[in-house]
């Protein structure tokens, strides 16, 4: 699929590539804490490295409270003829530090052995760094492109996705490459989330009467267990099954229930499961329920006294771009341009902010980093970083016409 024009224009943009700067940038990214609630330094940061390098429309766009996304982006060709506009995005927002820490603190941006270790450089600081280097290296090539490269540094993707949802309230996209970990591999898309909350009903009583109660908690766990043996596996068309497997994942991953610690006692009469369902795209809200009432139905045959409600208390959609879409296209025709193979399609199994948008943007996932994340010692190789940084360069020039 790959051209010889393809070629040239990676050639071209790479020569451009700053490759110091690209490094001592993650590093510094890396440095700044940006833990969900926390991205407010970052993207400060991050906007004043875009004012600084010339970038057009740098903002920081309000999402919350001093948490807002770092926008900008760089122009070219004749403003007259309009053109495409690619945006590349990415969160800010990481989660929690990690402990057992031993060849260098969490953010320090070491360079260490030809990686820069940092907490959160997967997930997903380097790319944003990757994203922002690579418009400028196809500002520098001088090849001739008519569009707009837009940058999107986003916040809350570890919330509620505002965001991303902010972003795209306010601005637009022909094509859109977001910078999530796929170890620098094309994912087409993910899975999905439902968040089911399962409230059982007992009787209460002081624990001294224990005859008179129905323990809910003990109700719960016939619950709990049926739905971790669930096993649900909906029809599909062959090639999703391919991507993301046969099987719709399901946990009843947090319980809420009881009493709590140094309080008078008793036998509590209400618990709460949280059952955690991860759909592959296709697959129904109305597919998923049917199945936890499957299994809520097997737990009232084994215990008569089960009573049950189901409220759905959150949806995030999956996403999922066809092989034969433009913007993967696109991007099979830089990730080859860089390698000199043809790259494979992937999908992936967690929930990125296309969930949010992707309904709306066609949008590739593609950036550097991948599993284990958010371990002791997080770690990305500069060899990978670099080679994200001349896809994302090689992708813009090419979507926005380089000949």
């Amino acid at each position: 699929m790959t051209t010889l024009i393809d070629a040239d224009v990676y050639q071209r943009v790479a020569a451009h590539i700053d490759t110091d700067r690209l490094v001592r940038l993650v590093q510094e990214v890396c440095r700044i804490p940006s833990i969900l609630g926390e991205e407010g330094p970052l993207a400060a940061y991050l906007a004043e490295v875009m004012r600084e390098s010339g970038f057009d429309g740098v903002a920081l766009q309000p999402v919350l409270p001093e948490r807002p996304n770092a926008v900008g982006h760089i122009d070219f060709g004749d403003p007259a003829l309009g053109g495409k506009t690619v945006v590349l995005t990415g969160h800010m927002d990481t989660k929690p530090v990690s402990h057992g820490w031993t060849k260098t603190q969490p953010f320090s941006g070491d360079l260490i052995d030809g990686a820069v270790y940092g907490h959160g450089i997967m997930d997903m600081k380097a790319a944003l760094v990757c994203q922002i280097v690579a418009a400028e290296a196809l500002r520098a090539s001088g090849i001739a492109v008519q569009g707009r490269v837009a940058i999107a540094a986003v916040s809350d993707h570890m919330g509620d996705q505002i965001g991303s949802i902010e972003y795209f309230k306010e601005y637009t996209a022909d094509y859109c490459v977001l910078g999530e970990l796929s170890d620098n591999e094309i994912f087409l898309g993910h899975r999905g989330r439902y968040y089911f909350d399962i409230l059982v009903r007992g009787v209460s009583a002081h624990t001294c009467h224990k005859p008179l109660a129905i323990n809910a908690n003990m109700l719960a766990a016939y619950a709990i267990i049926e739905l971790d043996k669930s096993k649900l596996e909906p029809v599909l068309e062959d090639w999703v099954v391919d991507l993301f497997g046969p099987e719709t994942y399901m946990a009843p991953g947090r319980v809420y229930g009881g009493l709590p610690p140094g309080g008078p006692s008793m036998i509590p009469d209400e618990c709460v499961i949280r059952v955690d369902c991860r759909p592959q795209p296709g697959v129904t809200i109305e597919e998923v329920r049917a199945e936890i009432d499957a299994c809520l139905a097997r737990a009232k045959e084994k215990e008569p006294r089960f009573e049950a409600e189901v409220v759905l208390a959150d949806v995030k959609a999956g996403y999922l771009a066809s092989p034969d879409d433009e913007v993967t296209t696109l991007m099979r025709r830089a990730v080859g341009s860089v390698r000199g193979t043809e790259p494979e399609l992937q999908a992936a199994g967690w929930l990125g902010d296309t969930a949010s948008f992707g309904e709306d943007i066609p949008t590739i996932i593609f950036g550097p980093g991948g599993e284990p994340v958010y371990c002791p010692d997080e770690h990305l190789s500069v060899d990978d970083i670099i080679e994200a940084t001349r896809v994302y360069a090689t992708f813009a020039a090419i979507a926005l016409g380089a000949q």
